[in-house]
């Protein structure tokens, strides 16, 4: 029962990350139909600039996360312009491909211009070990997962209370109904990848400060994984996403806990065709009737 206790404290934590990631994914495919695949580069480079800001200008935690999360939206407002953007009316393989190219892009980039070598992120905040009745939990855990759960209530607040929020949710409908009505699609659909690309930002620091080491190809199994979150969570909703990056966090640190480490990436990636198979439209998510 100790054991169960502790690996549900670990999963937690790592899930939370996983969830901030997959909450981009679900949103930009609810608005276009895309999906992102340079989403966890996004979140590499998040990490990149908490540990430039940390060793160089002496940020603290709050500050380094806050100035990744508008460096990160910054990005992904800019990756959308110039390479999603000249491709949204292009069949849906061009863009795929194109966020495949864009994701390669960063990490090679990255790798060449601070080489692949792995850095160990600057531990801003010094880790405390509580002790609950046999369960270990550091402040760094509570961090992150405080953190991570009040960015989820504030992008729920965003959707649901906010002009620009609702407007997200008129284009994901039906766009050219919302075009007809007056909202701006393109910046309806930039608004959307800053978004997500902050919360990205935000994952990174807190990815930085859990294992205190990060490098130009962290973001790719992250961001995989964060993608199978958002299809279980159901591809498109919010709350799904979350759900399905806790699940994917508690489902790691539990089969790491049978002794299968070797085996984690692998047993995700079965619960997900499972899941497929008895829900196809994930968790949360609806069935659709396609036109054709």
């Amino acid at each position: 029962m100790q054991t169960f206790g502790q690996q549900l404290i670990n999963g937690l934590s790592l899930g939370s990350i996983y969830a901030l990631l997959a909450l981009g994914y679900t949103m930009v495919y609810g608005i276009i139909k895309l999906i992102n695949f340079a989403h966890g580069d996004i979140y590499m480079l998040g990490a990149f600039w908490g540990y430039y800001v940390i060793n160089q200008l002496h940020f603290n935690f709050i500050w380094a996360m806050l100035s990744a999360m508008v460096f990160c939206a910054l990005l992904g407002v800019i990756i959308e312009y110039f390479a999603y953007r000249p491709l949204r009316h292009s069949p849906r393989i061009t863009a795929l491909i194109t966020a495949i190219g864009v994701s390669f892009l960063l990490e090679n980039g990255m790798t060449y211009l601070f080489t692949a070598n792995t850095r160990s992120f600057p531990q801003v905040i010094k880790t405390v070990t509580y002790h609950l009745g046999g369960l270990r939990i550091s402040n760094i855990q509570l961090l992150i997962l405080g953190t991570a759960c009040l960015l989820m209530l504030l992008l729920e607040l965003i959707i649901k209370r906010t002009k620009m929020g609702r407007a997200m949710r008129a284009v994901s409908v039906d766009p050219e109904a919302a075009q007809l009505v007056g909202i701006n699609i393109n910046h309806t659909i930039s608004f959307t990848f800053a978004l997500g690309s902050a919360m990205a930002g935000a994952a990174g620091v807190l990815i930085g400060l859990y294992y205190n080491s990060i490098d130009p190809l962290m973001g790719m199994t992250p961001g995989i994984k964060a993608f199978v979150a958002a299809v279980i969570g159901g591809i498109g909703s919010v709350p799904g996403a979350s759900v399905g990056g806790f699940l994917i966090g508690l489902l790691e640190t539990g089969v790491q806990a049978i002794g299968l480490s070797a085996y984690k990436d692998a047993v995700v990636y079965f619960v997900l065709i499972v899941i497929l198979l008895v829900l196809p439209a994930g968790i949360f998510g609806k069935k659709t009737k396609e036109k054709v």
